[in-house]
Formats: C-alpha cells, structure tokens, sequence
C-alpha cells in the first residue's frame, strides 16, 4: 500500500530547475497544457506523457488506486508543498515502521516455534524410549499374550455352552420349584399350580421329540423316558385324589369344585383312569340319590317341608306324579354336577359319557319307583286314574329323555314298563266295562232317548277324554291314544244301542238311534282328534233321520187321505184309461180327501208323529218337518199334475184341487 501511495503522490512533484539557469517557466503558478506544448514536442515530453496517462486514469475502476488513496488520507492531512516534498519519506518511515513492527511480531513467534520444538523434540525422544520399552515387553511377554488369547477364547466358548445348556435345561427340564409342586401332590391336596406343571410335562415330552431327528438322539430319549414317568405318576396322583374327591361327594347337593373339573380335563389324556373316575363318581351320587329317594318318600324334606311323598299314597295320581317330579328334578341335577365337573373336557363323546354316567345314578332308584307304581296300578283305581297315571308316565318319559337322551335306560325303561302296563290295564277297564254293556242290553227308554248306560259311558269316555286332551305328551301320540280310546269305547256302545233297538218299529228305531248318535256327537265335538268319528256319526244319523221323515210324510198323507190317491196315480198307466174312472178316483172321493188336506195346511203342526217330539235336538227335529213336507209337496204337486191333464177326463179339475202346488208349499213353508 505504502509503494501505491508513493506513485499515486509521484505526479505532484515538479522537476527542479538547474541552478544558475535563471530562465523561469513561463506560468510560475502552473504546467503548459498539451495544447500549449510545441506540436512537435508534445509526444517526446516525458512530463506530458504522465500527465496525459494522469488525467486518463479513471480512478473509479481502479481499486487499488482507491484503497490507497483512502490509505493516504488518514495521515496526509495538509496539502502543502512541503507535506507533498516530503511525502515519499514519510510512506517509506510509515512502511519502514510497519515492517519492523513486522519483524518484532515473527520474531516473538520464531521464538514460540523454537520452543514448540524442542518440546516436540523431547516427545519424540520419550515415545522412542516408549516404544522400545513396548517392543521389549512384548518380546518378553509374547508367551503369556498367545496363552491369554487362548484362554479368553476358552472361555467364550465355555461361556457359549453354559448359555446353551442353561437354555437346553430350562426347556427340556423342570425347575426344582416344580418338581417340588409335583412331589407336594403325594401328600397333600391338589392345587392349580400342579395343572400348570403338569402342562410343562406334557409340553416337554411333546418337544424333545425334536431332538430324536438331531445327533442328541440319546439325550432326547433320556428326556422322554424321564418325562414320562413324571407324567404316569403325576396321573396316577390326580387319579388317587379325584377318586377320593368323587368318593366324598355322597350328600343330596354336591358342590363340583374347579379343580376337580380340571381334574378330569387332564385325566382324558388317560382314557381308563378317567373312566375310572367317572365310575367312582357315578357310584357315589347314585348311593346319594338312592338315599334321597327313600328320605322323600319315608322322611320328607327338612324339617318336614315337603311332607313325605308316602303320605298321598290315598291319591294314586298325586303319588305317582311326586316321585316323577322327585327324579326328573334329581336328574337334571345329577346332569347339572357332571357338566360342571366336564365343562373342561374336549374329548369326543362326552354328552354320551354323561349320558351313560346318568343312567348308571338313576338306575338304583328303579326297583323301589316300579314297586310302588305297579302297587298303584293293580290296585285298579279307575279306567280315568289309569290313563291320567298312563299319559303322566308318557310325560316324564318324554321329559327325562330330553334331559339326558335315551341312554338312561335303565329308568326310562322302568317308566315306559309302567306305562304300558297302566295302559294294558286301562284298555282291559274299559274292554270290561264295554263287555258289561253287550252282556246286559237295556231296552230303550219310554221317551225312546239314551240310555241310562249309555249316558254313564259317554260321562267315562267324557272324563277320559278331558284328561288326554289336558296331557302335555306329543301330539302324535296323543293322537294315536285318541283313536284307540274311540274305538275301544264307542263301537262296543254302538253296537249295544243297535242290538237294544232291534226289536223296535222303524221310527221308534231311528228316534233312539238319532238321539243316541246325537248324544255322542256332541260329546265327541268338545274334543280334538274326532273329526272322522264325528264324520261317521254324521253319516250313521242322516242314515236314520231319511227314515223318520219317510215316515213323517208317510203319516201326514196317511193321516190327510193322500196316501191311497198318491199310489193310484203312481202305479196308473196310460193305457188302463182315464183317473177318474178308477175306483175311489171319482171327485167325490177327491174332493173329500181335499178337505183334510186343507185342515193339514190349516194346522201342519198337529200332524207330527209322536216320535218327532222324542227327539232331543230341536234342529234335527226342524230338519225333519222341512224335508217331510217337501216329500208331501211333491206328492201332492204329482196328484195335482195328474187331475189336471186332461186325458184323466176329470171335469172342473180347478174346483176339485183349487190349491195349486206352490200355494201349497206356501202354506207350509
């Protein structure tokens, strides 16, 4: 910078005159301006050349000129023809200045440098030493650093296998902790822990199956024989104390504890020891159920309440259907304790196992149930205790085999033996009474209605029927029951009321039949299941009732003197001549006849026979007088075609019949 300044200043200096010349410049002040210059001296001037390189310098694009002017203002601050002589002098003692001021600062710093060094120096020299003291060591301790790689090595692979081993132990071994829950058991109860290790057990005989496909196949097999007899004794200790469980459960209530149920979840792994249990099980609630059958019917409930079932023995339906109601409910508990002792269990077959298992409790009440029902029925209360009794054993029967299905055979035999058997001896009852019946024909009564024994069977079949329709056994055999009952009771009675009216004129015959039909129709339409009877007695009575009203017509023509007029005219031909030739045809005749026939039309109601109002159903009895008096209108519209043709040569027809047919049956209808 100092040597910029000083060519930057270098313009202002103006050359000295040489002494003694005397000669001045012609302006004192200044320098000629090129233009002033000689043309020929104007390129040759060195002056006029700095000058003209001055004035065409453009300081604006030069930075360094500017930085140096800018360097030259701090300390150049008068502008005098001394200060511009002596400006060169003073930027070089300026950069003289700065340059010493230079040397001192690198001087201090060489010195720094030095000292730096040495000290670098002096390292160098103790890492040398350092360096052979480490090669002469290790020359020294090479051995112990090959032994000390070795056994560090040793010892990461020792390290390795005690951590596979560890590993090895804790899967395929038990931990002492359990093996000491698995010894406890001997002595003491079982607890939950004792399923969770025998789980373990099970667990690590499943998988050291994987060791037999390695080369550990010896210790796979060492393992596996050890698992093994940890597990039989480990079952043979759960089946000891199941079976002293099962054994103490011999009171009426049983409460199944959770640990018996996971009990018999892990004893169906061993299907003979968990059959076993459920053996001991089975006999011990059948002896509790036994006990509690016999305490129902001897003691009761406690303290009384209920009383003893023995004491309805008086009222065979009630008897019968308390003990009924005692086992149904002892079963259902019964099936209730087993599913709450295998509600863990995931083997095949157990509804049926429980099944087998509630058959085998319930059987020894089967002996004193059967005496006392079969006491019961031969006692022979009554053809409608019988089949209340008969439909109350179908019930149950239907009922406890919902609960436990058909494999409780024992006690669903039982009750379906008794079933029957009070249904043989009902079928016999009745059988007995209809017997009685054939034996010993009544003759109708006077007013020709039903019978006295007539009426007490149809109150037995009325009663039988009213129980069977309040049973709550299936349809389908309520049914089937229905068409027996029927048969057994109402054909030996029809047959009876027919074999009682034999002997009976044709229209006293029909009024007992029709009244007697009647009678068990109406019986039979309280009650389902009767719509085939229903429908024969129907027929048997439209049967009967075109009798009375052949007979009605029959008397109300015989009666009004038509009968004998309306045969002529039937049986006239043609060819035999004219009707009112033919003896008592004349209308003399006719018209007598006319005149009771008119007192008939007057009054149709006082030729009935007295048969009709022995009838007990006013509607059949209207269904009678209807159709009689459709046959006599058709009658009479026959003898009425017959006087006015005119080949019966009657003469003034109109004045013998003035009634024409349709007044006729106006007049009646």
């Amino acid at each position: 910078m100092a040597t910029a300044v000083v060519a930057a200043a270098a313009p202002e200096e103006q050359p000295r005159e040489p002494p003694g010349t005397g000669v001045t410049s012609a302006p004192a002040a200044g320098f000629p301006s090129p233009s002033q210059a000689p043309a020929g001296t104007s390129g040759s001037n060195p002056l006029s050349r700095k000058l003209r390189k001055v004035l065409e310098t453009r300081l604006e694009a030069d930075k360094e000129m500017l930085e140096a002017l800018k360097a030259l203002s701090v300390f150049f601050v008068e502008n005098s023809l001394r200060t511009r002589r002596n400006l060169r002098g003073d930027i070089e003692h300026r950069s003289l200045a700065i340059n010493e001021e230079f040397v001192c600062i690198f001087k201090q710093v060489k010195e720094e440098l030095e000292s730096i060094n040495e000290d670098v120096q002096i390292m160098n020299n103790c890492c040398q030493e350092m360096t052979s003291h480490l090669k002469a060591a290790k020359e020294q301790t090479q051995d112990l650093i090959v032994k000390t790689t070795k056994l560090q090595a040793e010892s990461q692979r020792l390290e390795l296998k005690a951590q596979v081993a560890g590993a090895f132990i804790a899967e395929f071994q038990l931990s002492p902790e359990e093996m000491s829950v698995l010894r406890g058991a001997r002595d003491g109860p079982i607890t939950e822990g004792f399923f969770k290790v025998l789980g373990r057990v099970k667990q690590i005989h499943s998988d050291v199956k994987i060791l037999l496909r390695t080369n550990q196949q010896r210790s796979g097999l060492e393992i596996m024989e050890q698992m093994a007899l940890l597990q039989e004794t480990s079952y043979e200790q759960l089946y000891r104390w199941a079976q002293g469980e099962c054994r103490a459960l011999t009171q009426e209530s049983c409460d199944v504890s959770p640990v018996l149920a996971q009990a018999m979840e892990a004893l169906q792994d061993r299907p003979v020891l968990y059959k076993y249990t459920l053996d001991e099980f089975g006999t011990a609630r059948r002896s509790a159920v036994v006990r509690g059958f016999i305490d129902a019917l001897t003691r009761g409930g406690p303290g009384g309440t209920p009383r003893p079932i023995e004491m309805h023995s008086h009222d065979p339906l009630r008897y019968v259907g308390d003990m009924l109601a005692w086992l149904h409910q002892a079963t259902a508990s019964e099936k209730e304790h087993l599913e709450a002792m295998l509600k863990f269990v995931t083997a095949e077959g157990v509804e049926e196992t429980m099944q087998e298992v509630v058959g085998h409790i319930t059987e020894g009440v089967c002996r004193p149930l059967k005496v006392r029902i079969e006491q019961v029925i031969v006692a022979e209360p009554g053809a409608v205790l019988l089949y209340k009794i008969s439909n109350l054993l179908k019930f149950y029967h239907h009922t406890i085999s919902n609960i436990v299905g058909n494999s409780a055979a024992m006690l669903l035999t039982t009750i379906e033996e008794m079933h029957l058997l009070s249904k043989k001896i009902f079928f016999n009852s009745l059988s007995l009474h209809a017997s009685k019946l054939m034996d010993k024909i009544e003759l109708p009564p006077a007013d020709l209605g039903p019978s006295s024994a007539l009426n007490q069977t149809l109150v037995l079949l009325r009663e039988i029927l009213a129980s069977h329709n309040s049973c709550v056994v299936p349809v389908d055999t309520r049914q089937a029951d229905f068409v027996q009952v029927l048969s057994c009771v109402l054909d030996p009675l029809l047959q009876t009321c027919t074999m009682s009216a034999s002997n009976l004129g044709s229209a006293d015959m029909a009024t007992f039949m029709v009244n007697s039909l009647h009678m068990m129709k109406t019986t039979l339409a309280l009650f389902e299941f009767t719509d085939k009877r229903l429908e024969m007695l129907q027929y048997q009575i439209e049967a009967h009732l075109d009798t009375l009203i052949n007979e009605e017509a029959a008397f109300v023509l015989a009666r009004t003197g038509l009968s004998y007029i309306y045969s002529i005219v039937q049986q006239h031909k043609p060819e035999q001549g004219p009707l009112a030739n033919v003896p008592s045809m004349d209308s003399t005749s006719l018209k007598a006849a006319m005149v009771q026939f008119d007192r008939y039309l007057s009054a149709p109601d006082s030729l009935l026979m007295p048969q009709i109002n022995f009838l007990l159903s006013a509607s059949v009895k209207q269904q009678i007088i209807k159709q009689s008096t459709e046959l006599v209108c058709r009658a009479y519209s026959e003898v009425y075609s017959a006087v006015m043709h005119p080949d019966n040569e009657y003469k003034d027809p109109e004045t013998i019949l003035q009634r024409s047919p349709h007044q006729v049956q106006a007049l009646l209808s």
